[in-house]
């Protein structure tokens, strides 16, 4: 029986599994927080110790015959699927990280690189909420904000593998500044530190609210998990805030089915534990905005692998990667 290795790097968790060629099958899966803060090498090796227990915990479930033939990684970006190289990860802070190479050396196995956004899109084009679809498109939202292009089960990389770098598209030309270092980008108002930092902002300008109860008085821990936990209890600044975040999101995304025009489009990330308090003012938004015949051919709808999206479009994309080097 053959298996692949699926590794999701996040700015905030990494997550490991081991899944059957088919994606029928997952074993050893395990989520780590990322030590950004400790470098690369201290990432890759924790990436490298996780993918090893990850393997040996599917070998004693499924058998001595169980054939791992490599392993796909899903990595923030820019990056080059052709050198195997993460060119610079604002979230991560590395430049010029060898990470496909350094992962296959660790493992004795052939590698493959992808963004991780585009693996949890590929992800759910394969088997989550967008399976069967012929045109995908999608958003990552966590730590950053992401995106991906799927059609006919292929990734749409781009010239320079920069396809779908959606969070960075400007939504506000005189905006918030961007870790990218652009004003006003999508991502710097909806990812999840975003959606923490404009609540914060609001309770110290002296908007009462439970946010601030719920981590008892301590605004640095405030989440995106947070301010959801508090709109769902009814939380005016909270529920604002959701409201404010599916308006940035529904531009983001009018946007996006204007030009690319897909059957599916799906959200991951947490941001998907907001519920309907966000996909119904999203939709609307999107309604508002895009042209009718567009809105009325595709469907936003949330994802179904919760934390493991990454983890399958990765399998999926060494799966296309090595066939195409075939």
């Amino acid at each position: 029986m053959r298996f692949i290795i699926g590794v999701d790097l996040g700015g905030t968790n990494i997550v490991v599994g081991t899944l059957s060629e088919d994606g029928e099958t997952i074993y050893g899966q395990e989520s780590r927080p990322t030590p950004v803060s400790e470098g690369s090498e201290t990432v890759i090796e924790l990436i490298s110790k996780m993918a090893k227990g990850s393997a040996e915990a599917a070998r004693r479930v499924a058998g001595s015959d169980l054939d791992i033939v490599g392993v796909g990684i899903g990595s923030p970006g820019p990056l080059s699927t052709k050198t195997g190289i993460v060119e610079i990860t604002p979230n991560l802070k590395w430049k010029n990280v060898p990470l496909r190479q350094m992962i296959s050396d660790s493992l004795g196995l052939p590698a493959s690189l992808d963004n991780d956004a585009n693996c949890a899109v590929l992800g759910e084009a394969w088997k989550g909420a967008a399976r069967g679809a012929v045109s995908v498109v999608g958003l990552t939202v966590g730590t950053g904000i992401g995106g991906g292009i799927v059609v006919h089960d292929r990734l749409y990389h781009g010239a320079s593998d920069m396809a779908g770098e959606f969070g960075h598209m400007t939504i506000d030309s005189n905006g918030r500044r961007c870790q990218c270092g652009n004003y006003g980008c999508l991502e710097a108002y909806a990812s999840g530190p975003a959606i923490a930092l404009r609540s914060v902002e609001a309770i110290e300008t002296g908007y009462a609210s439970q946010i601030s109860e719920l981590v008892n008085g301590k605004l640095e821990d405030v989440t995106a998990q947070t301010v959801y936990d508090a709109a769902k209890n009814g939380d005016a600044l909270a529920q604002e805030v959701v409201r404010n975040t599916a308006g940035f999101l529904g531009a983001g995304i009018a946007n996006i089915v204007n030009i690319l025009n897909p059957e599916v489009f799906v959200i991951c990330g947490g941001v998907t534990q907001a519920g309907a308090a966000l996909f119904q003012p999203l939709r609307t938004e999107v309604r508002r905005r895009a042209f009718r015949a567009g809105v009325d051919a595709c469907r936003i709808v949330p994802g179904e692998l919760p934390g493991t999206a990454g983890v399958y479009g990765a399998v999926a994309s060494f799966k296309t990667q090595r066939l195409e080097l075939k």
